[in-house]
C-alpha cells in the first residue's frame, strides 16, 4: 500500500528534522556524552517535542546501563520512535558523521599545534560551559523527581547515589539498575502535596 502524499511529506520533514537536530548535537557536543545530553534534551524535548522529559529521563537511565556511547543509544531510540529504522539510521548518522569528521581533521593537524597555548585554552574554556549545561539538566531532572517523590526522598536518593558512586565505588550501571528496580517496586506515586 502506498503512503498518502501528506504522510510521505510529514515523514520526510521528520527525517529532515531528525537529521538537523542530531547534526547539531554531533557538532556541538564537545566532551562526549555528558555534554551532548543537554543538547539532545534541548532538541528532543524542548524544540521538536519528539519525547517528553520523563521519557527522555527513562531512555537516558536505561541507556546508561547499556554498553556504548549514550548519544548513539538515545539518538537511535528517538529516531526509531519517530520514523522507524530509517529514522534511527538518520539520527545516529547525523550525530556520528560530524564527530568522526572533526576527529579526523583535528587529530591529523593536532601534532603541529598541540603545544600551542590557544589549544589548551580552548579545552579549558569548554569545561565550565559543559558544567553549567549538566547542572541545568540535573536541576530539571531533580525538579521532576521531586514532583513524583517529594523532596525528602529525592534528596535521599541523590545523597545515596553520591555516596555509592564516590565513596563506595559502585559501578554506575549497578546503581542505575538498582534505582530503576526501586522505582518499579516502590509504592504508588504521590503528587505534590
Amino acid at each position: 500500500m502506498n503512503e498518502s502524499p501528506d504522510l510521505a511529506k510529514t515523514k520526510g520533514k521528520t527525517l529532515i528534522d531528525l537529521f538537523f537536530g542530531f547534526l547539531r548535537v554531533g557538532f556541538f557536543g564537545f566532551g562526549g556524552g555528558p555534554s551532548s545530553i543537554p543538547l539532545m534534551y534541548k532538541e528532543a524535548v524542548d524544540k521538536y517535542k519528539w519525547t517528553t522529559a520523563e521519557e527522555f529521563g527513562d531512555v537516558l537511565a536505561i541507556g546508561n546501563t547499556l554498553p556504548g556511547p549514550i548519544g548513539v543509544k538515545v539518538g537511535g531510540y528517538i529516531g526509531y520512535k519517530k520514523a522507524g529504522l530509517i529514522g534511527a539510521i538518520v539520527a545516529i548518522g547525523a550525530e556520528v558523521i560530524p564527530v568522526a569528521t572533526i576527529m579526523i581533521i583535528v587529530l591529523t593537524s593536532l601534532a603541529t599545534v598541540r603545544d600551542q597555548p590557544w589549544v589548551q585554552g580552548i579545552t579549558y574554556a569548554v569545561v565550565p560551559v559543559v558544567a553549567v549545561m549538566l547542572g541545568s539538566l540535573t536541576w530539571q531532572f531533580t525538579s521532576k523527581a521531586e514532583a513524583a517523590l517529594g523532596w525528602p526522598l529525592t534528596i535521599g536518593l541523590i545523597v545515596f547515589s553520591a555516596v555509592m558512586l564516590e565513596i563506595v565505588g559502585i559501578h554506575p550501571a549497578i546503581l542505575i539498575a538498582s534505582l530503576i528496580a526501586f522505582a518499579l517496586l516502590k509504592p504508588q506515586k504521590r503528587g505534590k502535596e
